[in-house]
């Protein structure tokens, strides 16, 4: 089974295919309009897609596209990445409006309150880059990321001891230099 993975973000009035949510963050100047995560009813996500566009609320679904065979046919479906999830950009005093949606269950929360998500996501890094661990027993020394895994695990250069040692260091402790 092929997939092909791709995000499609729906906004009032447009569809972008392949389009990345930094280039969605930037429809609400307020800074009072942010990323929130709602759950919905299971196989619903493009239903309360359609009916958040036309409320005219950001919204964004990220989808790919998956070959399927079976015996007599194959069919190449849009799939939904996140199943239960729908990301809405709105001020949070307008959450009335997508809680009235008759598929939207509640938006995730912590502590009670729905959770923004973080404006910065994590810096993407790849086999080969250099990094710097910012945290941990290791923090300040710079190295090469080597393979990644359940963990990174990054190559460290130790002028101290002249030598090359191999940790695994946890995805946070490390930043591209």
């Amino acid at each position: 089974m092929a997939t092909e993975a791709m995000a499609r973000i729906e906004t009032p009035g447009s569809v972008t295919e392949g389009a990345s949510l930094d280039s969605a963050r930037q429809l609400g100047a307020s800074p009072l309009v942010r990323w929130y995560a709602t759950y919905v009813c299971s196989r619903h996500e493009k239903q309360v897609l359609s009916q958040l566009e036309e409320r005219s609320i950001a919204c964004f679904l990220p989808v790919y596209k998956s070959l399927r065979r079976w015996k007599d046919r194959r069919k190449e479906l849009e799939l939904v990445l996140f199943p239960g999830y729908v990301f809405v950009h709105i001020d949070l005093k307008d959450r009335l409006r997508v809680l009235q949606l008759p598929s939207v269950v509640r938006f995730v929360s912590f502590n009670g309150q729905p959770a923004p998500l973080p404006d910065q996501p994590h810096p993407y890094l790849k086999v080969g880059q250099r990094v710097h661990v910012r945290s941990g027993p290791l923090a300040g020394a710079d190295g090469i990321l080597t393979r990644r895994k359940d963990k990174f695990r990054v190559v460290l250069s130790i002028d101290l001891i002249m030598r090359s040692v191999a940790v695994e260091v946890d995805e946070a402790d490390i930043e591209p230099c």
